[in-house]
C-alpha cells in the first residue's frame, strides 16, 4: 500500500478529514524522509523533535535513525492516530499541544514538516532554542524570505532576524504533488543552524527585535519618520522628544528596506545608549 493510500485509509477509519485551517497537508512520498534524515546527519545519540507529526509517517522513520523522537501534534484526532500507529515503538514520545507553548523534554535536533501557517511564529520560537540544527520543509516563497537581498520586495524583519541568528542552507525542492491534499505552492528542504558567533554585537537584543519589526511596518518611509511609532510607543518617549531623537539617529535619511542587518544593529545600539 502506498503512503497516499494509507493516508486516505487512516483518515477514513478515524472519521476525519485534512483540516486546511490547521495546515494539514500530509507527506506521502517516502523518499523525502531519507532526505530530511540525511541533511540532519541523524545518529543514535540524537533526540529529535517532530513538529506536527500528523499521521506518523515521518515519526516512524526518525525513530529508526535516532535515540528518541518527541512527536507533537495539535489535533486531538491525529494524536489518536499517532498513538495507534506508533504503539510499541519504545523510543517515540507523543505530545498533544501547540509546540510554541508546550513544555517539552530536551532535544538537540528538529526534523519536521510543520504546518505552513505557523512558519513565521515557529522561526521566532526557533531563534531562542539553539538546537544543533533544524531541518524543515517550508513553503518556497516563505523560505526565500529568509535569505532575500537587501532592498528586494521580500526583504523584511524576518530576513534580518534570520541573518542574525542562523546559517541557512537550501536543499531539495519538494513539489506540491508529494502532499495529500496538495497545497497550492511548492516547498523546499531548509537546514537552519544557530550561528556560533553573531555577525554583529547587540547591546539589547529585545530592543533590536522590537525595533526591526516596527520599522518594517513602514519600510518605504525614511527612517526618521518610520521610527517615530517605535520611539513613542515601545520606548515611551514624549512626542517632542521622539521627534528630536529621530532627527539624530543613524541612517535617518535611508529607508528601512535599504538598511543591512548590520545597519539595524548599529541603529539599535545607538538607541540603547
Amino acid at each position: 500500500m502506498s503512503l497516499l493510500e494509507k493516508a486516505k485509509s487512516l483518515l477514513r477509519r478515524h472519521r476525519t478529514v485534512p483540516n486546511r485551517l490547521m495546515g494539514q497537508n500530509f507527506m506521502v512520498e517516502s523518499s523525502v524522509f531519507k532526505s530530511l534524515g540525511k541533511h540532519a546527519s541523524l545518529g543514535q545519540n540524537d533526540v529529535v523533535l517532530d513538529i506536527g507529526a500528523g499521521l506518523g509517517f515521518l515519526t516512524r522513520f526518525l525513530a529508526s535513525k535516532c535515540q528518541t523522537v518527541l512527536a507533537i501534534e495539535a489535533d486531538s484526532k491525529l494524536v489518536g492516530v499517532l498513538r495507534e500507529q506508533l504503539k510499541g515503538i519504545s523510543n517515540i514520545e507523543i505530545f498533544k499541544g501547540n509546540v510554541l507553548k508546550a513544555q517539552l523534554p530536551t532535544f538537540n535536533k528538529i526534523v519536521s514538516i510543520p504546518p505552513y501557517q505557523i512558519s513565521s511564529h515557529l522561526l521566532q520560537w526557533l531563534f531562542k532554542k539553539h538546537p544543533d540544527c533544524a531541518v524543515l520543509i517550508l513553503q518556497k516563497e516563505f523560505a526565500n524570505r529568509l535569505v532575500s537581498p537587501v532592498g528586494s520586495e521580500d526583504y523584511g524583519w524576518l530576513t534580518v532576524l534570520a541573518y542574525y541568528h542562523m546559517e541557512i542552507e537550501f536543499f531539495d525542492e519538494v513539489p506540491k504533488w508529494m502532499f495529500y491534499p496538495q497545497p497550492k505552492v511548492d516547498s523546499v528542504i531548509v537546514r537552519l543552524k544557530p550561528k556560533e558567533t553573531p555577525p554583529f554585537e547587540l547591546k539589547d537584543e529585545d530592543l533590536f527585535v522590537q525595533m526591526v519589526r516596527s520599522l518594517f511596518t513602514q519600510r518605504n518611509r525614511k527612517v526618521r519618520n518610520a521610527i517615530l511609532p517605535f520611539l513613542k510607543g515601545i520606548r515611551h518617549n514624549a512626542a517632542e522628544d521622539a521627534l528630536k531623537l529621530a532627527e539624530i539617529v543613524p541612517f535617518r535619511d535611508k529607508r528601512p528596506r535599504e538598511l543591512t542587518p548590520e545597519d539595524f544593529g548599529a541603529l539599535a545600539n545607538a538607541l540603547s545608549d
